[in-house]
């Protein structure tokens, strides 16, 4: 199945896991569920839109290099509506 985005691990230990995340124009990251705390660090200014699993969609508003956290349990999809701009942007998970 092709959801136009790719993931790279980039460090992985007994404490976070640094995954960079590439969403290129009208690709997805399909409906995952954080099963930990996270911080999402973009690296490009731009709109994504989430869906969470109950259906709401939230759009957010990417500044690169400002980063936000997230709690654990979030359950979404990630969306690059766009038609021209690749959004990418790291997440760093608290493992322990």
């Amino acid at each position: 199945m092709t959801t136009g985005s790719h993931s790279e691990v980039q460090l992985e230990n007994d404490w976070f896991r640094v995954t960079k995340w590439t969403i290129e124009p009208g690709g997805a990251i399909p409906m995952h569920r954080h099963d930990r705390e996270y911080v999402v660090v973009p690296l490009v200014t731009d709109t994504m839109h989430v869906v969470t699993a109950d259906g709401i969609e939230i759009v957010s508003e990417l500044v690169a290099g400002q980063s936000y956290s997230r709690a654990a349990g979030s359950e979404h999809t990630v969306e690059n509506r766009g038609d021209l701009k690749t959004i990418v942007f790291v997440e760093v998970e608290r493992l322990s």
